[in-house]
Order: C-alpha cells, then sequence, then structure tokens
C-alpha cells in the first residue's frame, strides 16, 4: 500500500459523502486503501469494548466478517483507543499507511460516533443485515477504506428527536429501530413522549388502570381533527417495565439517552379516564370520559390537589426507577384553565395559596414537581409555556412554539432545548403538491430543515451557552404506523443531524447543492436499512393519502 502524502485539508462543499459532516478531512493518495478482510481482527483498549461488540454485530452482518478481538495493538487491523486530550463525544479517525484503521475517541461516546463515520465508509453494504455480494473467499467485500484522517466533534450537546407514541402508539422493536436510526445519525437524546389524552403507554404497577384502562381508545380520527373520517379499529398498546429497561439499555450501548415526557397537568384525558377522581369532578362529570379519540387541545386538566400531587409523585417514583436521564420532562403545554376557572376547589387552592391567578396555579403545579425532582437527583424540562407564571431557578426549557419561549428562557439563566414548531416539527409537510399525506403545517423540505439555525442572533455568547441543543419533533396524530413516521421523518432528520452535529456556516451560506450530492449515497444507505422515506421526486403511490384531510399552512413560517 502506498504512502503518498497528504492532498491537504477538504473543506465542506468537497467532502467525502458523510453525514452528518465531519470538521475536517486530511486525504491521502486514491492508491492508499485499506481493507477489512476475513483475517481483520479488532483491538479494543479499556472504554472502547461496547464500541468493538457494536462493530462486530453490525459488520459482522453486514459483511459476514468475524472482526476476532486481537490480543496487542499493533495486530489489529481496527485498533480503537481513549485519547484525555479529545472532548468527550470528538474522535480522530486515522485510515493510514501501516494497513490499521486508528479510531481514537474522548470517551466511549467519541468512539462510537467515529464507529459510525467508519460504517458510512465502508459503503451502503455496510447498512444491510445480511452480505449481498462475496470475494473469492466468499464473503462480503466491503468498500476499501482510503488513506485519511478525520477529526470531528459535535458542535451540541443535545442532538435529539422527540417521537410521539401516545397518538400512535409504536411497538418496542420499532422504537428500538427508530434508536439505530438515530445513532446512524450521531444523535444522542430520544424524547419519549409516553402519555398524552389519546393514550398512556408506559406500565406504572401502582396505578394498573393507567394501561388497563387509558393504552386503549375505541376508535381515530382519520386525518386533521376537521375530517369527517374515522379509523374505527381500536388502538392501542404499551410499553411493560420490562420494554423500557430493555428500550432504556439499547439506547444507553448506542450512548442515547432517554428523556421520558409525562405530561402534566393537561393532556391528561388518557389518565382521567383511568382514575376519574384526577379530574376536576366539581365542575366535570369526569366519570363519563374516554380515552381521547381525537386530536386538538383537550379541556380536560388535572384538578391541583394534594391527591393528584401524591399520585403523580407515585407515578414519578417508578419512571426514576426506569430512566437515568438526568431530565425528567413533564409537559406542560397546552393547559387550558376553564375549568380550574370554574373550580370551586381550584379556586380556593389559588386563594389558599395566595396566588394571583390560574397561570400561577400552574406554575405552582410545575414548582412542587420540579422540587421533587431535585430533591431526588434530576432535573425538570417542560415545554415552554412553563415560563407562564414563573418558572423554578433549576427547570429547563423545550422552546417550541418558536424561539422566542427559548429566548426568554436563556436570558432568565435557564438552559433551552431549541425545537420551534416553524422550522423542525417533522409533522409539518414536506411539500405544497397535492399528492403529500395528510399535509400538516408549513412546508418544510430538506433544504429548509439543512438552513435551520437552533441559537437565535438576539442572545449574547453568554446567553447562548444555555442552548444546550436541539431537537426535531415527532409528532402522530397523521402517522398511523411506522412507514408513515419514516415518511415524515427521513430523509429531513438527515439534514437536522447535520445542523446539530456539524460547525455550519450561516443558514444563508450553506452550501445546500454539497449536501445534496452527499445525500444521494445516503439514500442508499436509508435504502439498506429499509426506510420508507419521502424519495427525492415525491410520494410514492403506497405512501399517498389521495382524499384524507390535513392542515396546510401557506406562506412562509414567521420567525417568531
Amino acid at each position: 500500500m502506498s504512502r503518498a502524502g497528504l492532498m491537504g485539508v477538504m473543506g465542506v462543499t468537497d467532502q467525502i459523502p458523510v453525514i452528518p459532516a465531519p470538521a475536517t478531512v486530511e486525504r491521502s493518495s486514491p492508491e492508499g486503501f485499506v481493507r477489512l478482510d476475513a483475517a481483520a481482527t479488532v483491538h479494543a483498549a479499556p472504554g472502547t469494548e461496547g464500541t468493538a461488540r457494536w462493530l462486530r454485530g453490525v459488520l459482522g452482518t453486514a459483511f459476514g466478517l468475524p472482526l476476532d478481538p486481537a490480543g496487542r495493538a499493533e495486530d489489529a487491523v481496527v485498533r480503537l483507543a481513549l485519547d484525555a486530550s479529545l472532548a468527550a463525544e470528538a474522535y480522530r479517525l486515522d485510515i493510514g499507511p501501516d494497513a490499521a484503521v486508528h479510531l481514537t475517541g474522548g470517551g466511549p461516546a467519541g468512539v462510537f460516533w467515529g464507529a459510525q463515520t467508519l460504517r458510512q465508509l465502508l459503503g451502503p453494504e455496510a447498512f444491510r443485515s445480511a452480505p449481498v455480494t462475496a470475494g473469492p473467499t466468499g464473503l462480503a467485500e466491503p468498500a476499501g477504506l482510503a488513506y485519511q484522517r478525520i477529526e470531528d466533534a459535535p458542535r451540541f450537546g443535545w442532538r435529539g428527536m422527540m417521537l410521539d407514541v401516545a397518538r400512535h402508539f409504536m411497538p418496542k422493536n420499532d422504537v428500538l429501530r427508530y434508536l439505530d436510526l438515530l445513532a446512524a445519525h450521531k444523535l444522542n437524546v430520544f424524547h419519549f413522549h409516553l402519555t398524552d389524552d389519546q393514550g398512556w403507554r408506559i406500565e406504572i404497577k401502582r396505578h394498573p388502570r393507567l394501561t388497563e384502562v387509558g393504552s386503549w381508545r375505541p376508535r381515530s380520527k382519520w386525518g386533521h381533527r376537521a375530517s369527517e373520517s374515522w379509523n374505527d379499529t381500536p388502538h392501542g398498546g404499551f410499553y411493560t417495565q420490562d420494554d423500557i429497561r430493555e428500550i432504556v439499555a439499547h439506547a444507553h450501548a448506542r450512548h442515547i439517552t432517554v428523556v421520558p415526557e409525562i405530561d402534566i397537568p393537561g393532556h391528561s384525558q388518557a389518565a382521567i379516564a383511568a382514575y376519574p377522581e384526577l379530574g376536576n369532578t366539581d365542575v366535570v362529570d369526569t366519570s363519563a370520559l374516554g380515552v381521547w379519540d381525537t386530536w386538538g387541545i383537550n379541556p380536560n386538566i388535572l384538578a391541583p390537589s394534594d391527591r393528584v400531587l401524591r399520585f403523580y409523585e407515585e407515578v414519578f417514583e417508578e419512571v426514576l426507577a426506569l430512566f437515568p436521564s438526568q431530565f425528567v420532562h413533564i409537559g406542560g403545554d397546552e393547559a387550558p384553565k376553564d375549568q380550574w376557572k370554574r373550580s370551586p376547589a381550584a379556586q380556593a387552592r389559588i386563594e389558599e395559596l395566595g396566588l394571583a391567578d390560574e397561570d400561577e396555579l400552574q406554575s405552582w403545579f410545575v414548582r412542587h414537581f420540579d422540587t421533587w425532582l431535585t430533591e431526588r437527583g434530576r432535573r425538570l424540562i417542560g415545554w415552554d409555556e412553563i415560563l407562564e407564571g414563573g418558572l423554578a431557578p433549576g427547570a429547563a426549557v423545550s422552546s417550541w412554539r418558536g424561539y422566542q419561549g427559548g429566548i426568554a428562557a436563556a436570558k432568565a439563566g435557564h438552559d433551552v432545548v431549541m425545537c420551534p414548531e416553524q422550522q423542525v416539527y417533522l409533522d409539518h409537510r414536506q411539500h405544497d403538491g397535492p399528492d403529500e399525506p395528510m399535509p400538516i403545517g408549513y412546508v418544510r423540505t430538506l433544504e429548509d430543515v439543512y438552513r435551520f439555525e437552533p441559537v437565535p442572533p438576539e442572545l449574547s455568547a453568554d446567553e447562548a451557552r444555555h442552548v444546550l441543543g436541539t431537537q426535531a419533533n415527532v409528532w402522530t396524530e397523521v402517522m398511523e404506523n411506522r412507514a408513515r413516521v419514516d415518511y415524515q421523518v427521513f430523509p429531513r432528520l438527515a439534514a437536522f443531524a447535520e445542523v446539530a452535529w456539524s460547525s455550519l456556516p450561516a443558514p444563508a451560506e450553506r452550501d445546500f447543492s454539497a449536501f445534496a450530492s452527499r445525500m444521494t449515497a445516503h439514500y442508499a444507505r436509508l435504502d439498506a436499512l429499509g426506510v420508507d422515506y419521502r424519495p427525492p421526486t415525491g410520494p410514492r403511490p403506497e405512501q399517498r393519502r389521495p382524499g384524507v384531510i390535513g392542515r396546510p399552512i401557506e406562506g412562509s413560517p414567521p420567525n417568531v
């Protein structure tokens, strides 16, 4: 193999087809290659064993290669190591003239993200579940790895996707698959929206009716809530606590944090249907409520009583035992106060606490759980409505209604995750054509997502440090199964992942044509993974939903 000199550092516009784009790539002479074959071995230094197991699993599956462990690093073709001088999620990938692949990370996560880059360099066949080609030995032949050095690190520490499994349940194996897809794009937070008006999806042993009653609804609105169509098939499902443990362990092995969301005090009709005493029984016959079967903002809100507080403390006790995440999401959005305004019990609680109004009552509700979580070493995070009425000092905010909630939170010293609906809600439509299935919201194309900027210019450098990162949100009212989720999420999640990981120029200066060129190779990877993404030419016939009403919004989204 050649020991040719380096060709220099490549720019984003002419990089290797890796997504997200690495920070720097130095390429050697094109005749220098390392190839993995049946004799290739892997050496894992302490702290890198998990990535070695993962490589053997995915590359062994894709190419039929054993990738046996090597006793000494100098005897291995793939050599994994840690370097404390690098940031924890940073990595350096050296493919060099010593016929070896050197993958070094600042921590175990950095090594794992470098392994994701290595997998992409091996070609789309590296994403298959069985070998599809064979060389003279009868084994598959991975693509040759050109001599090069890649140095890379993420821009943000929070690079996430929120998946709503309350509106439409996603079976456990599909959730595990989505964790693999997040990992393939170097995303490291999975925000798990587990409860809502339309379904309760997590087993709580002390309160079994939450799943016995709250996890099933008799029918579902088909399309937007303005549609006159219904799907009359009962819909439901939930995750047992063992399922949750499996999901969390699967995520942990891929350096993904699972942030659970239990929605309070609004979006709670499924819980009230299971336990009517949780609602405002002095103004509503809560015993007549069922799990909600349509979409929108539900008027039924939890009662601000000690009994409700204790009930949800017991729920969160079991949630904390299942999820090691520092952050616990409590929702807090879209909580109509009409029932509290009419409820003598709620008004008495406002007077007892010396509060000004119902907004301050919700703030009291949120602060209670902020204190409760803090005492147990966790941090509360909620949608930006939790700012209304005042926010506890340690709480963090998911800014969804636009940038303004995040700007206000950061200026007040709160940590923020930027996820404005106008930019990164992936349930919004991807095109204005008539074939888009159940079109919702603004048109957000692949290019629009690529030009999303998580940090607003209104923030000073010190305030911007409160932006933990960003996430794309996937609400599933009009996504009835995995294929529909795939269609809405991909390929846009690839563009979002690059925004979250790579240090890109200002939005207007980003080279989308170069990104689109790299996407050509990435589509082949998604094909190998069986992802039902939206093709660049438009939806395939089976991806359309003709005649089903959506809620398209015309024009460009406001920058609010």
